[in-house]
């Protein structure tokens, strides 16, 4: 028994050895300077948020940080971008809920959204608000799906794109409310409030901060927000879980990501480096000014997240016909 004391000993040894390698690969980071990839244009929400939080984090950690736009494919050629990266934590993945959503209508997709890429976590929520014109006779979300079930193809609704946010939220409220609505795309919110307002479309499902002033003016009226809880904004105005319609919550994130192969501690130190950065007044304040709500989650909640709701959009794909293309 004596005998294989020191065997026991080592084996710990080297236990503690190998806890301690992880840590320091997390302590001696970044050596270099950061690099957000980011696969919306300069100037856009996703753009200066990543510019907010990360010029923060760079702070923190000493090191500058190089925000690049990455365009092309919808937002698949700066996430292949990242995937292909060296693994030591210096080159991040900065994106929305649109990484969930592209993969399942891009053909040939150049990488593996669950496998390529390991989620850090989201930084903000962009909630979305429901309007409607204050003329309709229904003037909340169970009025209007009784509406449309009433009479099958009574109702329209506008969205930015067809496998836009806009898109599949309102494609998962039809699905989980089981009613039919007709999609009309539009280039851009802007032209979707015209016809809303107007009375040309029966609803919109979008960010609030564009529908606010119109929200305001009574030109629109808010029946319902699509994330799991209330907006600040519009505290009196249900969620569509709220509302009588279980498992149509959507929330609208922004979030960063590494290549999968990044050490768990790296991960894990980026995503404790960005925490802290939203508990920086400042860094709050411009998030909220911009319309989102500043959130986090750890590593592994965030990966479950992303898996979630890669299953539920395929679901969402899938009824509304979107084909990969």
């Amino acid at each position: 028994m004596h005998r294989r004391l020191p065997v026991i000993v080592l084996l710990l040894l080297g236990l503690l050895h190998g806890a301690g390698g992880r840590d320091a690969s997390a302590q001696g980071w970044p050596a270099r300077p950061l690099h957000v990839i980011v696969p919306f244009t300069a100037g856009s929400a996703t753009d200066i948020i990543a510019r907010t939080v990360f010029e923060q984090v760079g702070r923190q950690v000493g090191q500058p940080v190089v925000i690049e736009s990455r365009l092309g494919a919808g937002g698949t050629t700066a996430s292949a971008a990242v995937a292909r990266s060296d693994p030591d934590g210096l080159t991040v993945l900065f994106t929305s809920s649109a990484y969930t959503i592209t993969p399942l209508i891009q053909a040939n997709l150049p990488f593996d959204p669950l496998q390529d890429l390991v989620g850090v976590t989201p930084v903000a929520n962009l909630p979305n608000v429901m309007v409607i014109p204050p003329d309709r006779s229904f003037k909340t979300l169970p009025a209007m799906v009784a509406a449309a079930k009433a009479s099958p193809g009574l109702l329209n609704y506008a969205s930015v794109g067809p496998g836009t946010a806009s898109h599949v939220i309102a494609e998962l409220l039809k699905l989980r409310a089981s009613f039919q609505a007709q999609h009309i795309p539009f280039k851009g919110p802007a032209e979707a409030l015209t016809e809303i307002m107007a009375g040309r479309v029966d609803f919109f499902i979008v960010p609030t901060l564009p529908a606010m002033p119109m929200i305001r003016e009574g030109k629109l009226l808010p029946i319902a927000v699509s994330s799991s809880q209330r907006t600040a904004e519009l505290p009196d105005v249900p969620t569509t879980v709220e509302a009588g319609f279980p498992d149509s919550a959507y929330n609208f994130w922004f979030g960063a990501l590494l290549p999968a192969r990044t050490p768990r501690a790296i991960v894990e130190r980026l995503q404790r480096e960005i925490v802290a950065a939203l508990d920086e007044p400042a860094v709050k304040e411009r998030i909220v000014a911009l319309g989102g709500e500043p959130t986090s989650l750890s590593p592994s909640e965030f990966e479950a997240l992303l898996k979630s709701e890669i299953e539920t959009n395929a679901v969402v794909v899938r009824a509304a016909g979107l084909k990969p293309n």
